[in-house]
């Protein structure tokens, strides 16, 4: 039954009961009475803007804050019964929505984590406090190749394509990156009039399938890219090589999502099944991936050009970098995704086994960097489940310049995780291409949610820092994350792992990296 439907339906049913209780009984206003009652919010509910559930769900889609209500309560249970062998984590999602709400607080009692539970992390808090920073830094973009280079904000919108997401979920995003002063990467779906139309700055991601900038036969279409990026909203472009949830292989949007709009940004057919292929038409070796970089960069008229990485063999990445030092160009910045990332639909066995963790991810793009001298002219970015400002901080405190956020992001626009998001009826809005389903979205509130969440992330992870005794991100060092390994034992990041010093791969490559540094080829990709 369609939301209208419900509505007409109670509204019938009202009317006839007060027909009945003025011609035949009045007992029939006790059930008119609650009828027109429910016909009154079923129009409210269909009418309002700050529910997408309501909008496209009026009236049933009130069971759903009734649980949330609940929720205190229910957890307060298991927690006192130690239902599942130790106390609830402190829900995440219950933090981003309140702040992309506007309405975030303080709350009392303390930590709901298990702090001895191996595993635990936390920041180090200084004596000597700072004063939080009266305006949030940010991180200039752009090596000694780069001749307009970008400042990023220091958390920002990740990687989320036209198609997968809707019209009115895209539109909410990058109108909050134009209000908040942040950047929108547009996924690999192509860049379309709604990443443009709001006029917040925009990262274009290039994938396998070249969306967007595509021959005919799914090749890399150099004008069409070149046309498409001089474009005053695109900020910097990347290329992916690999996505955190799903590495190795390609993205896939089912034909149900692919209407004739999206087939014009993508530039394939309409109504079919749009599947990536794995791997780069355009470079088969770690010299050519370089090349091809300095390509798009000059393609691009001097923008600051990267990529996109979820890491696996360190060998591999050493390839890279020795493709970098020997050819003499750098990307601007890479992006390294963690295996923890989320997607609209992979395999189960790629999003829980394949490809590093953010951590480890991290820290090897950032000690091959450091090693081989190349760190100052690359900036890190850093996604994978940040949604705190504390997600941020420890980021940061791994190697990170800064942070983008998905998962979070389309919470703010409403996301309520339905997990429907490959079948096109996402009761948000948010995941689907059906117009009856996207329009419970409103853009105008959504545009300031999205905007208010990134605000108050920043400005979290910057009074954390300050707690620390840090003003900028680039004084937080390894020593200031920490980890229980046991009840007894508690280590710090920089004992943990080890940190090259500049240099270090290119003088004497310690023992842990020898190997890997010797056998890495910048002509061949072999693990």
């Amino acid at each position: 039954m369609t939301r209208i439907g419900l509505i007409v339906l109670l509204a019938v049913a009202a009317l006839a009961a007060v027909g009945l209780a003025v011609a035949a009984s009045p007992w029939w206003w006790f059930a008119a009475g609650p009828l027109l009652l429910l016909g009154a919010l079923g129009i409210h509910d269909l009418l309002q803007r700050g529910h997408a559930v309501l909008r496209n769900y009026p009236i049933l889609g009130r069971a759903r804050f009734l649980m949330e209500s609940l929720r205190p309560e229910l957890q307060q249970y298991f927690v006192e019964r130690n239902f599942d062998g130790r106390p609830f984590d402190r829900d995440t999602r219950s933090i981003v929505y309140e702040r992309a709400k506007g309405t975030d607080a303080e709350e009392p009692f303390g930590t709901e984590r298990d702090v001895y539970r191996p595993g635990y992390e936390y920041l180090v808090p200084s004596m000597a406090p700072r004063p939080v920073p009266e305006e949030p830094p940010r991180v200039r973009i752009g090596g000694p190749d780069c001749t307009r280079p970008y400042d990023m904000a220091l958390l920002n919108v990740s990687a989320m394509s036209f198609g997968s997401l809707s019209a009115n979920a895209i539109l909410a995003l990058n109108g909050g990156a134009a209000a908040g002063g942040f950047a929108h990467d547009t996924g690999e779906g192509g860049l379309s009039r709604y990443h443009l139309r709001p006029g917040g700055d925009i990262v274009w991601e290039i994938g396998t399938g070249y969306f967007g900038c595509r021959t005919k036969d799914g090749g890399f279409d150099a004008g069409q890219f070149a046309d498409k990026a001089a474009h005053d909203n695109v900020k910097c472009v990347s290329l992916k090589l690999s996505q955190g949830a799903k590495p190795g292989i390609g993205g896939v949007l089912p034909g149900a999502k692919v209407n004739a709009e999206i087939a014009e940004v993508r530039g394939v057919p309409e109504g079919q099944t749009v599947i990536s292929p794995p791997y780069h038409r355009v470079f088969s070796t770690p010299r050519e991936l370089v090349r091809f970089l300095a390509r798009m960069r000059e393609l691009a008229g001097g923008k600051p050009t990267g990529f996109k990485i979820c890491p696996g063999s360190r060998r591999q990445f050493l390839a890279v970098c020795k493709a970098m030092l020997e050819e003499g160009v750098t990307p601007d910045f890479i992006v390294v995704d963690g295996g923890e990332g989320g997607t609209g639909a992979a395999p189960l066995e790629f999003a829980d086994h394949i490809g590093a963790p953010l951590t480890e991810g991290l820290l090897t793009v950032h000690n091959a960097l450091v090693g081989t001298g190349l760190r100052d002219r690359i900036r890190i970015g850093a996604s994978g489940k940040i949604a705190t400002g504390a997600d941020l901080v420890k980021r940061l405190a791994q190697g990170a310049d800064y942070g983008n956020a998905a998962r979070a992001m389309m919470f703010a626009v409403g996301c309520i995780q339905a997990q429907r998001c490959h079948t096109n009826t996402c009761p948000t809005g948010v995941t689907t291409q059906d117009p009856r389903r996207a329009r419970a979205i409103d853009v105008g509130e959504k545009t300031q949610r999205v905007r208010r969440l990134q605000e108050a992330t920043v400005a979290s992870a910057l009074q954390i820092m300050a707690s620390m005794g840090v003003t900028e991100p680039g004084l937080l060092r390894p020593h200031m994350l920490r980890r229980r390994i046991d009840p007894h034992t508690v280590l710090s990041y920089e004992e943990l792992y080890d940190w090259l010093p500049p240099g270090g791969l290119l003088a004497e490559p310690p023992a842990a990296w020898a190997a890997d540094w010797e056998a890495a080829d910048p002509d061949t990709f072999s693990v």
